[in-house]
């Protein structure tokens, strides 16, 4: 085995433990395993409720290459932890399996491999090298399976006793950043539980959800603007924690208010306005840039591109007495803002709200093209379209 691999695990570990976010980790956790390995396609789960619960699937085969494998498109199922699945049998031992051929298990094995993916996307699954992600209290808190090693020359060929080495050394290590991301996003949900007793529309799966469509969102309109790999890499970690809180300043707002089960009037629709102000005044005691993301999405995710939003021009956050100014413009909106504004009115129109019925898909995504250049930038409704696939996976995943 080259030192080298064991020195690159290292580096990785130190990149990796910076990432605050646990769908930001997950991805990235999943994406270097299979890099470490020179493996294929892969799986993340993580252990809910005494289940496995797919987190994210990468194959770079189906979906392209390793900074475009990951797909929501089939997480929202779970396996029991039992030894029937090759995963759950991982972690049920807690102990790392390599199969050469899942299509030749013996009978004798307890385990099996399920094909139903196989068949459906017309991929063929042969080795596999699944690590139980175990920490240092000896609970396996997830599993990743990796998948089709290949060679030099992209044949693929059988997992190593090497390779279930470098796996592991890195499982135990990234297992660490794991559990401090899941914290973080607990935090948060605590935060958002809240505003969820002020405002029911504010759940969880709704923050979830517009956490999610912000970043692939994001992902393709960073791309399209030239900006780096790395600096999405780290903006978009960011970015996901900031959005799920962009209404986190209703708690400030009467319940005569936010629970009012009919039309706002005039003098109450001006109070709801400053929720944005409420909200932003949250994020102005520290200069970190999580701060300054959150604030700027707080403050300015119910402008519109035309100028006709609020809250407007705001040059004293603190001031007890808060005036709304002219609605911002263009791109004097931050660009956060602006993606997260689209999120959040695609999630709202797709939802159950006490005033309406969810709307059909095709008539959400009709007024998402009517609405570009006068509520969207449609830079940004660009690349929504672009990723339309992703974003109704996640509005599956989440609902």
């Amino acid at each position: 085995m080259e030192d080298s691999k064991i020195i690159e695990i290292l580096r990785i570990l130190e990149n990796i433990s910076h990432i605050k976010d646990i769908d930001t980790l997950l991805e990235q956790v999943l994406l270097e395993a299979r890099k470490i390995v020179n493996a294929e396609a892969g799986s993340v789960f993580l252990i809910k409720k005494n289940y496995l619960s797919f987190e994210y699937v990468q194959n770079d085969f189906l979906h392209g290459d390793y900074e475009n494998s990951s797909d929501y498109m089939y997480t929202k199922k779970k396996i029991p932890v039992d030894n029937k699945s090759i995963a759950g049998y991982a972690a049920l031992t807690k102990k790392s399996l390599i199969i050469d051929d899942v299509y030749n298990i013996s009978i004798n094995k307890p385990y099996s491999f399920n094909s139903r993916f196989d068949k459906l996307s017309n991929y063929i699954t042969k080795s596999v090298l699944t690590v139980p992600l175990i920490n240092n209290r000896e609970k396996v808190i997830g599993v990743f399976q990796i998948i089709n090693a290949k060679d030099k020359n992209g044949k693929v060929i059988s997992f190593t006793e090497d390779d279930s080495f470098l796996a592991d050394l890195f499982a135990k290590q990234a297992v660490i950043a794991i559990e401090k991301a899941i914290m973080t996003r607990e935090i948060i949900l605590r935060m958002i539980s809240i505003a969820e007793l002020r405002d029911p529309q504010e759940t969880g799966a709704h923050v979830n959800r517009v956490g999610a469509y912000s970043v692939e969102i994001y992902k393709h309109w960073a791309k399209k603007n030239g900006i780096t790999e790395k600096v999405i890499n780290y903006n978009k970690d960011i970015l996901r924690i900031a959005a799920m809180l962009h209404d986190v300043g209703k708690v400030a707002i009467s319940d005569s208010i936010l629970k009012k089960k009919g039309k706002l009037s005039e003098t109450e629709y001006e109070e709801m306005k400053f929720h944005t102000i409420y909200g932003a005044r949250l994020f102005s005691n520290s200069g970190s840039e999580w701060d300054d993301m959150a604030r700027e999405i707080s403050l300015n995710h119910h402008e519109k591109w035309d100028g006709n939003g609020y809250p407007g021009c705001i040059n004293d956050l603190k001031c007890e007495e808060l005036n709304l100014g002219n609605g911002k413009k263009g791109d004097d909106i931050p660009i956060y803002a602006r993606i997260v504004a689209l999120a959040d009115v695609f999630d709202a129109l797709m939802s159950q709200r006490w005033y309406k019925e969810p709307w059909p898909e095709k008539k959400v995504f009709d007024f998402i093209h009517e609405e570009s250049g006068k509520h969207f930038d449609p830079s940004v409704v660009e690349s929504f379209i672009q990723v339309k696939d992703r974003i109704i996976s996640i509005w599956g995943k989440f609902n």
